[in-house]
């Protein structure tokens, strides 16, 4: 019996990520929930985590796990141990299957899964009761920490984006937790900087002002981030901010990293993709900025992923009408 984990993703819709197998596979064509074997010595949940990292160059955090299934191939014998996920990336980038998609629960059961995955679709259907559900957070109070200590093993064992989503509200109620959550993503503790900086995250989603006055700061410290998934937090709130209220230097950092990141053969395709939507808000306020911001899109289309495809022309269409602006004198 050969022990494979997979992930049940849930993104900030409450919708889940299926992806489509490949013809040179044992189940062609076939539907299945991302994930893979366990190696020896390995935690199931550290073979999840890799896996996802490793197949789609996303980031997840664990919410909780279903019951393993068994099943029997034939050539093969396999029990599949699946968990429940959320994440803030919407473009995986797919290493190793030929399609994704994003489907509502509701969805599954009319989906082409492989044997074993049909079995954890009806699982999962079954364990929200028919509807999606988020797993209800671990306080019920708004949190009042005494100290940075309590507050970062908050932080470090939230499981969640309904228990982000709750320690943002209660950041609402304390301004003293923006400045910690900022401190805490710029941590070199990896796991501490990620959940801190997607709490941010949240926090602007509800008040865009409670972040505002940090918003500079952010900017100043993209190019020393080595934290990849903290840097597409933080872009993702720098795409959604007010421009007008940063300085021309600040925009020129900007410009520059998210060039940079664009053109990258590292960068993963959410950073990209946010990176994309900056420089275009950009070019609102610099035309200058649009053909070689249209060149740098052309290129990373050459990459494939049908995400990043279509995200970039969403934004070639939006500099066209830029471009066209420009040539008849509109504004």
């Amino acid at each position: 019996m050969i022990d494979v984990t997979c992930a049940i993703i849930r993104n900030e819709e409450n919708e889940l990520l299926i992806v489509r197998k490949g013809e040179q596979t044992d189940h062609p064509f076939k539907w299945e929930f991302p994930g893979g074997k366990v190696n020896k010595g390995e935690s199931d949940e550290e073979c999840i985590i890799r896996e996802i990292k490793e197949e789609l160059f996303m980031d997840i955090v664990i919410c909780g796990r279903l019951h393993p299934v068994n099943q029997d191939y034939g050539h093969k014998k396999i029990r599949l141990i699946p968990f429940i996920c959320d994440t803030l990336d919407e473009l995986p980038v797919l290493a190793e299957h030929i399609d994704f998609r994003w489907c509502a629960a509701e969805e599954l059961k009319s989906v082409d899964f492989s044997e074993a995955d049909i079995m954890v679709a009806d699982r999962y259907v079954e364990s929200i009761g028919g509807s999606p559900v988020r797993p209800k957070p671990k306080y019920e109070n708004v949190i009042e920490p005494e100290t940075d200590k309590e507050l970062q093993k908050m932080i470090q064992s939230m499981m969640s984006a309904q228990e982000a989503e709750w320690i943002a509200s209660s950041a609402m109620d304390n301004p003293v937790f923006v400045t910690k959550l900022l401190a805490y993503s710029y941590s070199d503790d990896r796991k501490l900087s990620f959940r801190a900086s997607w709490t941010l995250s949240r926090v602007f989603d509800k008040n865009p002002e409670m972040i505002q006055p940090y918003l500079e700061d952010i900017v100043e410290k993209l190019n020393s981030l080595d934290n990849e998934s903290t840097q597409r937090s933080f872009l993702r709130i720098i795409s959604l901010a007010d421009y007008s209220r940063l300085s021309l230097k600040h925009h020129g950092i900007l410009a520059d990293h998210c060039f940079k990141a664009l053109n990258s053969g590292f960068s993963a395709i959410a950073i990209k993709a946010y990176s994309m939507e900056i420089i275009y808000r950009l070019a609102l306020i610099y035309p200058e900025l649009a053909n070689e911001l249209s060149a740098s899109i052309a290129m990373v289309q050459g990459e494939g992923s049908a995400g990043v495809k279509a995200r970039g022309n969403i934004i070639l269409g939006k500099l066209a009408e830029i471009t066209s602006d420009r040539k008849t004198g509109r504004k």
